[in-house]
């Protein structure tokens, strides 16, 4: 008797116990003396369900989980749909079946390093097609999809790529931003330790069209993981010929400075230098990776780039709404039922998302508040549930999208202490390059905890404080920083004391 089985190495499955899993499949099919296949793949996301074991049947995967060692023998001791722990199959579960997958397609389903397999998937068909379209037309391709920087300021791609393609100069880099400092993000992770071929084919793609030689992916220390699966799979594509003289990739770690992410300061890092944003002009796309013209885009825009080449830019633009287009891997974390990856078309609104797809909060109390956008996004109260997810949309309700993270919080949470937080957060990871983020930040804290002392005079003293780091900070950062703290005094002012008039 043969079987397949698969079974993530993702990072969150790994440490839910997926290796002691595999130890104990491994250690019963001897004992049984079957001939077991067992193929370590990423995870489809659904973090609840790790370790979830998949088990080929007739060309369709059941899956199994979570899955602790005690679980295993089970499985072979009668009809698999049996199991106590049986799901059916996976891609009938309704938190993945309501799901898009363009640039999450394979993740889960195939072994990362198996080109071949990739190929089988669909893989690289959009390098192939870009092989044979002038860098011109690439680029319009991409800017006709609508595609927007999914870092968080949703900048549109091909107006940055036009810009690389005709900045002179004689060498030319691409930079992939995998730094994810975010809290409650982990898309970047997951996809280079599940499908890391689709982001060298995005890199790739984007080389061509905007004529670099040189590729670079930029991620923190704290993924150890994904640093090994990368260089590996960079190993694959060059003895593959996909990487080489014409264009290669090399990933730089960074020690996790979460300013880090800020495109320039990512810059700095890399070129061996202190971690501080640089002040523009001049742009990146001009004067950036040493001097030369350099596209820095986020790893999810990359990751976007295959599915629009091999598809083309209408398939593409065909989802979402307004002016946020295509798909968007939604990372759900914090006090949530059913949190992970759930990648849709733009348009999903909140309450839908959280309450729907997620089921709720873990604890089983009530919602409070959805935080968007990392650290510095803004608390959305459940009246604004019905806003859909979407860079205007969410703008437009006072808040941002972001990188597509949100935190979970119930009732049980006060968000005086959270606000102040979002401020600490600040001046703890300030570059103390804009003295509005260095010194407003703890000017900040201090202000708060007036609020939440009762002095009625701090709230417009801490309005006017927001009003100028937003103006004068030169990255995110101390951009951001008001957003949640601006949120937290509207939405819930009854959690700031006798401070009730900071709602005004």
């Amino acid at each position: 008797m043969s079987l397949t089985l698969y079974l993530p190495l993702d990072a969150a499955a790994l440490a839910l116990g997926a290796d002691e899993v595999a130890a104990a499949l491994q250690a019963e099919a001897r004992a049984r003396g079957l001939d077991l296949v067992l193929k370590r793949t990423g995870t489809r996301g659904m973090v609840w369900l790790e370790p979830l074991l998949e088990i080929e049947e007739d060309g369709v995967r059941m899956g199994f989980g979570p899955l602790g060692p005690a679980d295993v023998p089970a499985l072979f001791d009668g009809a698999f749909e049996d199991h106590p722990k049986a799901l059916g199959p996976v891609e009938q579960i309704p938190f993945f079946a309501r799901q898009t997958r363009l640039a999450f397609a394979r993740c889960g389903i195939v072994e990362p390093l198996d080109l071949d397999a990739y190929r089988a998937h669909g893989g690289m068909k959009g390098l192939e097609r870009a092989m044979t379209m002038t860098p011109e037309e690439i680029v319009a391709e991409i800017t006709a999809s609508g595609l927007r920087g999914r870092g968080g300021a949703g900048f549109p791609t091909g107006i940055k790529w036009q810009t690389v393609l005709e900045a002179e100069g004689a060498r030319k880099a691409v930079v992939c931003n995998a730094d994810e400092g975010d809290s409650g993000t982990f898309a970047d992770r997951m996809l280079i330790e599940g499908d890391p071929f689709c982001l060298i084919e995005g890199m790739a793609i984007c080389a061509r069209a905007v004529g670099a030689d040189r590729g670079y992916v930029y991620m923190r220390s704290e993924y150890p993981q994904a640093i090994a699966m990368l260089d590996a799979s960079l190993r694959v594509a060059r003895e593959a010929g996909i990487l080489g003289d014409h264009f290669d990739i090399e990933d730089r770690v960074g020690a996790g400075s979460y300013v880090c992410g800020e495109e320039t300061a990512l810059l700095n890092s890399m070129e061996g230098k202190r971690g501080i944003v640089r002040p523009k002009p001049p742009l990146p796309a001009h004067k950036g990776f040493m001097g030369r013209p350099t596209v820095v885009n986020n790893l999810i825009t990359l990751a976007s780039v295959p599915a629009i080449l091999s598809e083309g830019a209408e398939h593409y633009r065909s989802f979402g709404l307004g002016r946020s287009l295509g798909t968007v891997p939604l990372q759900i974390a914090g006090n949530v039922r059913y949190g992970g990856l759930f990648e849709a078309a733009f348009g999903m609104t909140i309450g839908e998302l959280v309450e729907g797809v997620c089921g709720g909060t873990a604890s089983g109390r009530p919602v409070k508040a959805v935080q968007i956008g990392g650290p510095l996004g803004a608390y959305f109260p459940r009246s604004l549930f019905d806003t859909p997810l979407g860079y205007e949309e969410c703008d437009a309700a006072g808040g941002l999208i972001g990188h597509a993270g949100l935190v979970v919080f119930d009732d049980t949470v006060e968000m005086g202490a959270m606000a102040r937080f979002a401020m600490e957060f600040c001046a703890v990871e300030s570059c103390g390059t804009c003295t509005p983020c260095r010194i407003g930040a703890v000017r900040g804290m201090e202000t708060i905890d007036r609020i939440l002392a009762g002095d009625p005079a701090a709230p417009a003293i801490l309005a006017d404080l927001c009003e100028t780091m937003r103006a004068g900070s030169l990255c995110a950062l101390g951009g951001f920083t008001p957003y949640p703290v601006e949120s937290a005094l509207r939405h819930f002012p009854e959690d700031f004391g006798g401070a009730r008039e900071a709602a005004e």
